[in-house]
C-alpha cells in the first residue's frame, strides 16, 4: 500500500494578546509542527496597530496562516486590512471585532495613566481571576504561567500596547469581506471578551466555524490546550 502523502508545514504566524508572550501558544507550537511552521510575533515594540501589523508583515514570511488570541485578533484585523492576499487561513481567539465601550476606554486609560507613573506590579492575583476560569487561577502551568510572563513583558510594552488597543479602530465593516477558512475559538467562561462578541464574528465571516470552549476564561490555548491545538490542526489541514 502506498503511504499518504505528507502535508507539507505551513507558515503559521501566532499573535500574543496583552502581556502574553510565546509562553501562551506553546502546546502549539509543539503538537503543530509536524504540520506548521510557527513564529510568535513581538508585539511588543509599537503603540499602536498601524506599526504593529506593519512590523509583523515586515518580519512574516510572503503568504501564512495567522492566529491572534485577543490584543492578537486586533493586529490581525489590522494585517487583513493592509496585506489581505498574504493570508491564508485565519484564526480567532478569544477577541472582539468590536472597539472598546466608553466604560472599557476609561478603565483601559486609567490603567495606563497608574502605569506611567510606576504603579505597574504585572499581573495580579486579583486580576489573573479575571483572565482564566476561577478553576485554573491556582495551577501552576496556567496561572503560574500568566504571572510569569506578565513579568517578562513588563510595564512599558504594557504602556504601548494599552495604547495601541485604545486607538484601535472598528473592524467589523471588514468581516463580511474576509474570504480565507476561518476559525472563531472563544473559551465559555471568557469574561474579557464573552463568547457573543466571538458569536458576531463568526456570523458576518462567510463560511466560519465557531467553537465555544468549555471550562475556559480568556486564554484558551493556555487554559485548554489540546482542545485548541486539535482545532487548529483540523482547520491548518482542512
Amino acid at each position: 500500500m502506498t503511504p499518504p502523502t505528507p502535508h507539507a508545514r505551513q507558515p503559521l504566524l501566532l499573535l500574543p494578546g496583552l502581556l502574553c508572550d510565546e509562553a501562551l501558544w506553546a502546546h502549539q507550537i509543539n503538537n503543530l509542527s509536524d504540520i506548521a511552521d510557527c513564529t510568535v510575533a513581538d508585539l511588543t515594540k509599537a503603540d499602536s496597530m498601524e506599526a504593529l501589523a506593519e512590523a509583523v508583515l515586515a518580519q512574516a514570511p510572503e503568504r501564512f496562516a495567522l492566529a491572534g488570541l485577543s490584543m492578537g485578533g486586533y493586529v490581525a484585523f489590522e494585517i487583513l486590512r493592509r496585506a489581505p492576499q498574504r493570508v491564508t487561513r485565519l484564526c480567532l481567539v478569544d477577541t472582539s471585532a468590536r472597539p472598546d465601550t466608553v466604560e472599557q476606554r476609561q478603565r483601559r486609560a486609567a490603567m495606563l495613566k497608574l502605569a506611567r507613573i510606576g504603579k505597574f506590579r504585572g499581573m495580579s492575583p486579583r486580576l489573573l481571576s479575571t483572565q482564566v476560569h476561577p478553576d485554573h487561577v491556582a495551577v501552576p502551568e496556567i496561572g503560574g504561567v500568566v504571572l510569569a510572563m506578565t513579568e517578562r513583558v513588563g510595564r512599558d510594552a504594557f504602556c504601548r500596547q494599552q495604547a495601541a488597543i485604545l486607538s484601535r479602530p472598528d473592524s467589523r465593516p471588514g468581516l463580511a469581506a474576509i474570504a480565507v477558512p476561518t476559525l472563531v475559538i472563544v473559551g465559555a467562561d471568557d469574561a474579557q471578551t464573552p463568547p457573543d462578541r466571538s458569536q458576531e464574528i463568526a456570523a458576518a465571516v462567510p463560511g466560519a466555524s465557531l467553537y465555544v470552549v468549555p471550562c475556559c476564561g480568556h486564554l484558551a490555548p493556555l487554559e485548554q490546550p489540546e482542545l485548541v491545538t486539535g482545532l487548529m490542526r483540523e482547520w491548518l489541514l482542512a
